[in-house]
């Protein structure tokens, strides 16, 4: 007998088919409650089981959904370095007025791009506490409060233009200049 033996991921999906048929079936009858609920032991066994391509089991509320309309550009990075890759982004895209980039991230640069400008038009201490968190050049900050108001003053967003190119050679990445207008 063989202590080391698991059940097979066909297995595993059966049962967890069950367990989510089950509960949807007696979640519409009314005054019908599940006797055997599934234990939390019961759901840590199923773990890291591949339901489809972007589906998991988790244990925090036992079934992971897709990401429908979660308007996250993800990058393909974690959250720490997402932040510091567009922070520093947004910081040459200020400093030049124009940088060359993927699309993607030229499409992810705009959010931040545009809430910096929008503090430098606001120009208080606060705003410009704020772009100086964001922003890795102190000077490039104070220069950005002086002439946002006057360049931006009457456009009320939309601070900056993607425009495609022609896609990269090595990995025909598709590729964006971004530019401030």
């Amino acid at each position: 007998f063989d202590h080391t033996h698991r059940p097979s991921k066909k297995r595993k999906m059966k049962a967890i088919f069950c367990l989510l048929f089950l509960s949807l079936l007696c979640s519409r009858l009314e005054g019908f409650s599940l006797l055997v609920s599934p234990s939390p032991k019961t759901i840590s066994s199923f773990q890291g089981v591949q339901l489809t391509s972007r589906e998991t089991i988790s244990s925090e509320n036992g079934l992971k959904m897709m990401r429908h309309r979660k308007r996250v550009p993800k990058l393909g990075k974690p959250a720490d370095q997402r932040k510091a890759l567009l922070r520093a982004l947004t910081t040459e895209l200020i400093r030049h007025g124009r940088i060359k980039t993927t699309l993607v991230r030229a499409r992810a640069m705009r959010k931040p791009v545009d809430h910096m400008i929008t503090l430098g038009k606001k120009g208080s201490l606060h705003a410009r506490r704020q772009a100086m968190a964001y922003i890795y050049d102190k000077s490039l900050v104070h220069a950005m409060f002086e002439q946002a108001p006057e360049r931006y003053g009457n456009r009320n967003g939309g601070y900056c233009r993607v425009l495609k190119t022609m896609p990269r050679r090595g990995d025909n990445a598709k590729m964006a200049i971004i530019e401030l207008v």
